[in-house]
């Protein structure tokens, strides 16, 4: 299965150093031409998408979602995930929050047919998968006031500074996310870049519709599990800064 070409939530670090100094992360870019990040399909994804992507994948159109009738008619709260990588922390949490219905945005085919083989394998109903630019979807599919949470887990962190405006929060982003929450919903950024976490604090906290649920960096949250990545890196000594922010 091939997607539109379209805007990743992430390229790969060092993807596009010819560009200039000052470009922007591409979910913050209006362009007519988008960027894909390589990858292979396995056979086994490949059989996911054939199988199981009729009923986990919602296409991109560009007008409001019914949400109830997304998961087969099941009215529950709604939690939005930004690029979910290969699917393993999403579908734990999917698993552990069987009350929410998970819908996540990542055009990164691999990932994709990985967390749709990762559905078929654990018996998961609760995530549907909408393979677009989550700017788009925000902008188009989904209204104000209506996510109960919103999840960016280890965006890239583009950690030379010339290239920071690229990384995916920023102000305008956080108020888009910020003004679909409805009251008491939540927005939960995790990363392993302290120039990073710092960042996102700073840019949470001046957000006037969300106040931080903790004094300055959250205590992570059970839902979330340790990737095998992000265990490495613990044993590495490295930190891993989350980010519970909510909406007043």
């Amino acid at each position: 299965m091939t997607f539109p070409d379209t805007v990743p939530h992430d390229l790969p670090p060092g993807g596009d150093d010819h560009a200039a100094d000052d470009t922007p992360h591409p979910l913050h870019r209006r362009l007519k031409s988008f960027v894909k990040r390589a990858g292979r399909t396995t056979d086994g994804q490949a059989r996911a998408f054939a199988e199981l992507g009729p009923l986990f994948l919602i296409p991109y159109k560009p007008e409001p979602l019914d949400l109830t009738a997304a998961f087969g008619g099941r009215a529950a709260p709604t939690v939005l995930e930004i690029g979910f990588g290969m699917g393993e922390a999403t579908a734990h949490i999917a698993t552990v929050r069987p009350e929410t219905n998970f819908l996540c945005c990542e055009v990164h085919e691999p990932g994709v047919g990985a967390l749709l083989k990762r559905i078929g394998e654990q018996s998961i109903t609760n995530i549907r998968i909408c393979a677009h630019d989550a700017v788009d979807v925000l902008d188009h599919m989904l209204l104000p006031d209506t996510l109960a949470g919103v999840h960016v887990f280890f965006p890239d962190p583009w950690h030379k500074k010339r290239h920071n405006k690229r990384r995916l929060i920023q102000p305008e982003f956080v108020k888009k996310l910020a003004a679909h929450l409805r009251p008491g919903g939540y927005i939960h950024c995790a990363t392993d870049w302290q120039p990073y976490a710092e960042q996102m604090l700073k840019v949470l906290a001046a957000e006037p519709l969300l106040r931080n649920t903790a004094e300055g960096y959250a205590p992570k949250p059970e839902y979330r599990p340790l990737t095998k990545f992000e265990n490495r890196g613990i044993k590495l000594g490295h930190g891993v800064w989350d980010l519970v922010f909510q909406r007043a």
